[in-house]
């Protein structure tokens, strides 16, 4: 198959028949082999019934029904399991993403041989104190931690190789992040797009402030497991070492000071308590190193690497 479409939505029964008409005529107009999957996400509206008659119409057309809301990021996962084309294009159900992207994103994959091709919406239609401006901070930052020259990592029309869609796995919030995933499972040839951005025709957004917070969090947590998540010791180790033998040298001056010196007191001055603590605490990583390193080394996935070409 030449083409997986795959569209997470929540609460969208208005702009799904207009969408899979438009996807329908760009796609035929290509003469693509393809499909396109809906993942509801525990909509409560009619989305579901939608999506079913649509699929009667058009055989091509998917459905996966969430029992409640589990967020983007589970919607794309598993409309990544269940992705079948060469090429895997995502986009939002809320028509703020055009179709008429799709041929463009396609060729980028499999001409120019991107693995991944984020959209970048240069132009928005969208409120610029609550979302343009937090999202270039994030952006800046993604772009910071993760060298990763994206302007727009949070756009949801993206297209992907197959080999990426299979390699990888979306959970929590960190779909806004799928190029750093990517990135840290190997595949290095990320390009990126200026799209159009629509404005919003039906609905309501879905987001609110709270996602820049998450957003901020599943950005360090993306750092911190693509890093060190097989090598745990080598930052819990480190650090705990260090805190360790500061405390250690700090104790070792406060009991010199008092054998030789004759200083007396040495328990009511305040470095002898810091240097308990960071004892403690250096004691406490290591050990929290130590733990991380046994968990990955019995974890099923420890020898879990992408292997590009095989010829045996």
């Amino acid at each position: 198959m030449d083409l997986s479409i795959v569209i997470p939505l929540l609460n969208e029964d208005e702009s799904l028949p207009e969408l899979a008409a438009w996807i329908e005529r760009v796609v035929k107009q290509e003469g693509y082999d393809y499909e396109v999957i809906f993942v509801d996400d525990g909509s409560t509206d009619r989305s579901w019934e939608v999506i079913m008659s649509l699929r009667a119409s058009n055989p091509r057309l998917k459905g996966i029904k969430f029992q409640r809301n589990y967020g983007k990021s589970a919607a794309l996962n598993e409309g990544f399991k269940a992705a079948q084309g060469n090429v895997v294009i995502t986009m939002d159900a809320d028509m703020q993403d055009s179709p008429d992207e799709i041929p463009e994103l396609y060729r980028m994959i499999v001409d120019d041989k991107f693995d991944l091709v984020s959209g970048w919406k240069k132009k928005r239609y969208d409120n610029t104190f609550t979302k343009n401006l937090p999202s270039k901070l994030f952006n800046a930052a993604a772009r910071s931690m993760s060298k990763i020259k994206l302007h727009d990592f949070n756009c949801g029309l993206k297209s992907y190789s197959r080999k990426v869609v299979k390699s990888i796995e979306v959970y929590g919030e960190m779909h806004r992040y799928v190029p750093v995933l990517a990135k840290w499972a190997g595949f290095r040839r990320i390009g990126e797009k200026v799209v159009e951005h629509r404005a919003r025709k039906y609905g309501v957004t879905k987001f609110g402030w709270s996602r820049f917070i998450n957003g901020f969090l599943d950005l360090m947590t993306i750092f911190f497991v693509g890093k060190f998540g097989k090598r745990p010791m080598h930052f819990f180790g480190l650090w705990g070492t260090l805190f360790f033998m500061g405390g250690f040298l700090i104790f070792l001056y406060l009991t010199i000071s008092k054998f030789f010196f004759d200083q007396t007191g040495m328990t009511q001055r305040p470095l002898f308590f810091f240097a308990i603590l960071a004892m403690i605490i250096g004691s406490q990583l290591f050990l929290a190193g130590f733990i991380g390193e046994l968990i990955s080394r019995n974890a099923p996935e420890r020898n879990s690497y992408l292997i590009e070409e095989r010829e045996l």
